[in-house]
């Protein structure tokens, strides 16, 4: 069986077996279910064996990860991608993810048959995928959390644990017509016309935020925890650099490189960015919103 979704215009694929159990387990991706096109962004494939691991793969990217975060080790082959996957570092990957040199299409292959590396494995592999084949498309994955507010969008940025989703939740509370559209992985993706329009997503980390919502790109704001609430605006400089940071692909590779610089460069210089320094309450929300509603 192959079920299709789209994501901030972009369409891709999964297969997997009709009588998988894990069908019922992916109801996040149900908001983005659309009919079967001809062309898709990418193809991803859960296959039933165990992997051959290829010979002369060269390891290219291995980053330190902290307890808690995300492990994705990624390899090169002959006109080939291997990613090792685990959602912690003191777990072994369990996860492997065969994709095609242009990452138009993936293998999943997993080492055992529990659900919650299943579930793992195919949630990871879809987003890599994605953000990599979607960068030179105009289209950014963002670490973010991304409220919505007088029919514009508005990502608070940080590392994982500074205040992201408590930021947001503040706005819920304190900042009247506020809705949550993604707290973890939205994307921003900037159309042949020049607007820049942010887009709720299948992957919104702890947060089950799964909404298949829109709005323009209304500002980006870093959280810094502070013990004063004070909001700046950022050069474009200043824009680029915490955008970059917070942005998912594999840099060192010149397509998907050029892309995220090209998508950047449009958004820098069209939506304001911020930094907020802050305590995590309420006047922080107001000093926020002060500011970027204007």
């Amino acid at each position: 069986m192959t079920r299709y979704f789209k994501v901030a215009g972009h369409i891709f694929s999964l297969s997997m077996t009709d009588s998988c159990s894990l069908w019922p387990r992916l109801t996040q991706y149900d908001p983005f279910v659309v009919d079967g096109p001809s062309e898709t962004l990418f193809s991803l494939e859960l296959c039933q064996d165990m992997l051959e691991r290829p010979e002369g793969l060269e390891c290219v990217y291995d980053p330190k990860t902290e307890d808690g975060e995300t492990v994705v080790r990624l390899y090169k082959g002959d006109g080939q991608w291997v990613f090792d996957m685990s959602p912690d570092h003191n777990i072994e990957c369990r996860s492997h993810l065969v994709a095609s040199e242009d990452f138009s299409s993936g293998r999943l292959y997993l080492d055992n048959r529990r659900v919650s590396d299943a579930i793992f494995g195919i949630n990871n592999s879809m987003m890599l995928l994605y953000a990599f084949r979607s960068a030179p498309l105009g289209t950014l994955e963002l670490h973010a959390s991304m409220v919505g507010n007088s029919g514009k969008a508005f990502l608070f940025l940080a590392r994982s644990g500074t205040g992201k989703s408590t930021h947001s939740q503040l706005w819920l509370d304190n900042i009247p017509g506020t809705e949550l559209m993604n707290d973890d992985n939205p994307i921003v993706r900037v159309w042949e016309d020049g607007s820049v329009i942010a887009y709720g997503s299948p992957w919104s980390g702890k947060t089950p935020c799964y909404r298949n919502v829109q709005a323009p790109a209304g500002a980006f704001v870093r959280i810094n925890r502070s013990p004063e609430n004070r909001i700046t605006a950022l050069s474009l400089l200043e824009s680029y650099a915490l955008l970059y940071s917070s942005c998912s692909g594999f840099k060192a590779d010149r397509t998907i490189a050029d892309g995220l610089h090209a998508t950047l460069e449009k958004i820098v210089t069209t939506i304001p960015c911020y930094v907020l320094d802050c305590r995590p309450d309420a006047e922080a929300a107001q000093v926020c919103s002060a500011e970027i509603l204007k």
